[in-house]
């Protein structure tokens, strides 16, 4: 067999890919590769020797420097002929022991570092709140962190095939090879394959779990620890007691982060970078802060916010003492976010009291055109005391509180401009936690006895009793929701919260639509419903229309870090928005946000449409078709054997949640398959396409793409079918002189993107 040479950097076989051949490294050395580990193979090493029975290569494999290969054509009916040349058979044994013993090694060093890992990050956040203690700031809670716990394996490797394969390997060495018989040497080579599919699964839950931690510790929305520890050096200055710690802490952090392979190398030098200049310049940055501490920030106004906003909503003196008390514990707390009882007990104290200021101070803003500022603040932003929300930010909420850019024409509310569309009648309650709208509770009242039907239709028809069951439902829940912190929530405005700049975090009606813009230019037709348009006078007796209607989206007054697709519809009415709910200052990225909210609507729409056959897939939609391919995944012969362990890590993560499993492939179609970047497995990809294709121009760039050329041959004989179809129509209205209807245009402009 003839010798090819391959330069260095060249991708020799690529995971995922079928195995058509035995590779033979004749020369040089090859990086092997699979998430969670790496080694090197060397000359007289065997290509993929320890995957021959997976099907298809589970290891990427890429020539380190100049390397020559050997290439054999392989299929497991031509392995006995191999197998039966002694020289072939002991290079094969050979090199599936060593490969075997590196993968081995690679999975007991992970294992070793996520439990290394796990507890450096649990101390290191110890550490940061014994810091924020000593100089009585309040630490800052990270989404994510509460929900981390230690490794725990649901499927691990058997502990004793370490050893069963080192006396494997002994009794192999003291055999010539020519007395092992071509049966032996299959049966251990199915053994091997079957093992090593079973490690690198293994692997891969133990890489996404130290990639989960990593992105704790730095990612791009800068949740993240690298964060919380620079932010404390910057607030305490390069001269405090603790700021040696905190610059040690914040090194050790950096050694950590640049061993990790998940890590984006291009981020971390940025932000290693920023830090470094910032901490260079800090001397200058504190001579600043204490020069523009004595400048007056409309303090005037906003001192002794409590009070103001207490007299305002005319809180009884008992009441608004208790409050008092329970604000001032809260703002004593040096962690505001604990766990332990008696914080658990403030908070939901603090939360219930909250909201009954919340309705009277609403309820009298209804009639008062003039309610102060610090009033509109707290009806706005969940503002209510200075102290607890820093000077600073106090500031800030106070200069913005007369110009939030929000925009009800374009679908974007804050929460007192949602609660008063609906108290002047021009939105209806959303339903409640338990999916019930206002008709159907008002309804139930009178069916319990609880009131008459005379009152029924009063309070149908009353709209200060709407915005009341808005607020003691949607508002409540949606708040908790989207604060995204459920176990630490507490609905005040405080510092603590706010781990990125206020003025970058604000939800604006402009950036809304801009985000909506983007998704919506790679799934043109997310949020299109079909409806029925007839036209007898022109002989058009049924024909099914797409509308677009954007959904309306709520701004929750908090500092949170997620969203909540709360309905998909308004009532029964399927051309009605959806109700969306984020914080008013987002603290994630806004378009990972409503992407995900967007998968949301899509999945819910589906089933909205489907109603009792949303599963059913005699009756193929998207639910149906990715139900049934999540539900039998294991038996599908199309996906192989390292999809289908991704399939079951992903649902582990999605809480075996079919529609969260959608929800992060949908994210996965948006952020990166349209962006010509692969993540899903070619039947996730499938459904997809079929039910929430490209626009057309991305179409255009992927034609050529062999992953989508099924789909989109599919895709396209079915689109021609339907533009044929309206074309006809077209000219059927043209030979008679008629207009062609704006709804049927619209249609038809609908097919073109």
């Amino acid at each position: 067999m003839a010798v090819k040479e391959y330069p260095a950097g060249k991708i020799l076989a690529q995971s995922g890919q079928a195995i058509s051949a035995l590779h033979i490294i004749a020369n040089g050395s090859v990086h092997a590769s699979y998430p969670g580990g790496e080694f090197y193979l060397k000359k007289g090493d065997v290509i993929g020797v320890c995957e021959l029975f997976a099907g298809s290569y589970l290891i990427t494999y890429r020539a380190d420097e100049t390397v020559s290969l050997a290439s054999y054509a392989y299929s497991e009916a031509q392995l006995p002929k191999i197998l039966g040349n002694a020289d072939m058979a002991g290079r094969i044994v050979a090199s599936m022991f060593r490969q075997l013993q590196e993968i081995l090694d690679q999975y007991e060093l992970a294992t070793f570092d996520c439990d290394n890992f796990y507890h450096y990050l649990m101390n290191s956040y110890e550490e940061y709140r014994s810091l924020c203690g000593k100089r009585g700031i309040s630490a800052r809670a990270l989404p994510g962190l509460e929900t981390l716990t230690s490794l725990v394996l649901e499927e691990d490797i058997d502990s004793c095939i370490g050893g069963y394969y080192t006396q494997l390997r002994a009794f192999v060495a003291s055999k010539p090879t020519r007395e092992l018989s071509a049966d032996f040497l299959r049966g251990l080579l199915i053994k091997t394959s079957r093992d090593v599919s079973a490690i690198l699964s293994v692997c891969r839950v133990l890489y996404d779990y130290k990639s989960e931690i990593t992105n704790l510790l730095m990612s791009e929305n800068r949740l993240d620890f690298f964060d919380l520890y620079a932010s404390l050096l910057y607030k305490i200055g390069p001269h405090a007691d603790e700021s040696t710690s905190v610059i040690a802490a914040i090194s050790k952090m950096m050694i950590q982060l640049e061993s990790q392979p998940s890590i984006d190398k291009e981020m971390y030098r940025e932000r290693v970078a920023e830090y470094k200049e910032r901490l260079a310049d800090l001397d200058k940055f504190t001579e600043e802060a204490a020069a523009n501490a004595d400048k007056p920030q409309d303090v005037q106004e906003i001192h002794d916010s409590l009070n103001t906003i207490l007299a305002y909503a005319q809180i009884e003196e008992e009441e608004a003492g208790e409050f008092r008390a329970a604000v001032n514990s809260y703002c004593k707390l040096s962690d505001k976010n604990g766990s332990d009882d008696s914080s658990r007990k403030l908070r939901l104290h603090i939360t219930k009291l909250f909201y009954q200021i919340y309705e009277k101070a609403f309820l009298r803003s209804l009639k008062d055109h003039e309610a102060p500022k610090v009033v509109r603040m707290f009806l706005n932003f969940g503002y209510m005391d200075e102290q607890l929300a820093g000077m600073e930010n106090a500031a800030y909420l106070y200069s913005i509180v007369d110009r939030i850019p929000s925009d009800p024409s374009r679908g974007v509310y804050t929460i007192y401009e949602w609660l008063r569309a609906i108290y002047d009648g021009k939105k209806s309650p959303s339903r409640n936690e338990f999916d019930t709208d206002y008709q159907a509770y008002v309804h139930e009242l009178k069916i319990s006895g609880k009131i008459k039907a005379s009152e029924e239709t009063a309070m149908l028809k009353d709209t200060k009793k709407q915005v009341l069951f808005e607020l003691h439902n949607m508002f409540q829940s949606g708040n908790k929701i989207t604060f995204g912190r459920i176990s630490s929530f507490c609905p005040l405005f405080s510092e603590h919260n706010i781990l990125k700049d206020l003025e970058k975090s604000l939800v604006s009606a402009d950036k809304v639509e801009e985000t909506f813009r983007q998704i919506r230019a790679v799934d043109f037709s997310a949020y299109y419903r079909d409806m029925i348009y007839t036209n007898p006078k022109l002989g058009i007796g049924k024909e099914e229309i797409s509308v677009e209607i954007l959904p309306d989206l709520i701004l929750m007054p908090n500092v949170g870090v997620r969203g909540v697709m709360w309905q998909e519809i308004e009532g029964r009415k399927r051309t009605t928005p959806a109700r969306m709910m984020i914080s008013v200052f987002q603290m994630e990225d806004l378009t990972n946000i409503l992407v995900r909210l967007t998968g949301d609507f899509r999945w819910e729409m589906c089933k909205r449409v489907q109603g009792a056959r949303w599963n059913d897939i005699s009756e193929p939609s998207l639910t149906s078709r990715y139900f049934d391919y999540i539900q039998f995944y294991k038996k599908n012969r199309d996906l192989s054997a390292d999809a289908k362990d991704k399939i079951k890590l992903n649902m582990q993560k999605a809480k075996n949640s079919f529609k969260e499993m959608f929800i992060r492939d949908y994210t996965s179609w948006v952020l990166y398959e349209g962006a010509g970047s692969p993540r899903l497995n070619k039947i996730a990809r499938s459904i997809l396409f079929d039910f929430c294709p490209f626009s057309r121009e991305i179409r255009g760039k992927l034609k050529a793409n062999p992953l989508y050329k099924d789909t989109m041959e599919r895709y396209d004989i079915k689109l021609a079918q339907h533009i044929h179809h309206y074309d006809n129509l077209f000219q059927k209205l043209r030979n008679i002189g008629a207009e062609i209807p704006p709804e049927i245009q619209a249609q038809r402009d609908y097919l073109d993107m």
